[in-house]
């Protein structure tokens, strides 16, 4: 056999082998790199197994359990299902989330409406229609004033709505449902349960059993409260400040004027249509875009 082509192989062998030696190497390194990356502290976590709504009380089938490395352990979160077993909630929690303490009420305080109450604070329920509960469109977790009409005792005046006495009041549930539709319609509901403190919930007792209550909606982002002097009816017809000048001069009282007839305004002009100026050496033109000249 010839001897150089003895030597080509055998140098293709030696070249062959330190290849496959540093391949061997970088794979090895990279497999020991990948299981010390890996942690070995994991700690069981205990997860949502399905979506659970507010005023749910939590079962064992409503659990799982996951592993998570302890230094990313949520705080507020569970290690055992024996702790979040039949705890109401307060809050939503999606399928696969942790189960964290600030979305559970005690243990014993019941279920439905109640946990989602605070301390100090009183859930009313008022008798709505599609008027007073503003179309259907009042859904839990909103915001809204309420407005209160009446004949008040003693009153020449026929009808007055009081001042905003009860404002930014939140919506727990519209009829029995304590969450928004997943599509976000309309809930027409006979009853609307508003928060309030114990105060408000004697107004607004006594406003629904004595007068006619109007639920008005406001931004959710707003918290301002409002100081308004109230409404009565002969303000709505101009006739208050005629009769008070009246009494106070002792003149007898004058017939009642006729509603103002306020009248719309003008239309705004229409806008002006795009102009282009158009220069030719010495001559300047201008042309309209998208219109006659």
């Amino acid at each position: 056999m010839d001897r150089r082509f003895l030597t080509v192989l055998g140098v293709s062998l030696l070249f062959a082998l330190v290849i496959s030696s540093v391949f061997y190497q970088m794979t090895a390194r990279a497999g020991s790199s990948k299981k010390a990356a890996e942690p070995s502290d994991l700690k069981d976590l205990v997860l949502a197994a399905r979506p659970l709504s507010v005023g749910t009380t939590v079962k064992q089938t409503d659990l799982k359990l996951g592993k998570v490395p302890s230094s990313a352990f949520p705080k507020g979160a569970f290690s055992k299902p024996e702790e979040v077993i039949g705890r109401p909630l307060i809050s939503n929690v999606l399928i696969d989330e942790p189960v964290l303490e600030g979305r559970l009420a005690a243990r014993g305080s019941g279920a439905g409406l109640a946990p989602i109450i605070p301390v100090g604070m009183r859930a009313v329920t008022v008798r709505v229609n599609d008027v007073t509960g503003i179309a259907g469109f009042v859904l839990p977790g909103m915001r809204v004033d309420v407005l209160v009409t009446g004949h008040p005792p003693n009153s020449e005046s026929s009808m007055t709505a009081t001042p905003l006495q009860l404002q930014n009041l939140l919506v727990l549930s519209a009829g029995t449902v304590m969450q928004p539709d997943a599509r976000g319609q309309a809930m027409p509901a006979p009853t609307v349960t508003l928060l309030g403190t114990p105060e408000q919930a004697e107004t607004l007792t006594l406003a629904s059993a004595d007068a006619r209550i109007q639920l008005v909606l406001r931004n959710g982002s707003d918290q301002t409260i409002e100081k308004t002097p109230g409404r009565d009816t002969a303000e709505l017809y101009g006739e208050h400040e005629v009769h008070k000048n009246d009494h106070e001069n002792n003149t007898p009282a004058r017939p009642r004027s006729r509603p103002r007839i306020i009248s719309a305004a003008p239309p705004p002009p229409p806008p002006l249509p795009d102009q282009i100026v158009v220069i030719r050496g010495t001559q300047k033109s201008v042309e309209v875009v998208g219109g006659g000249k």
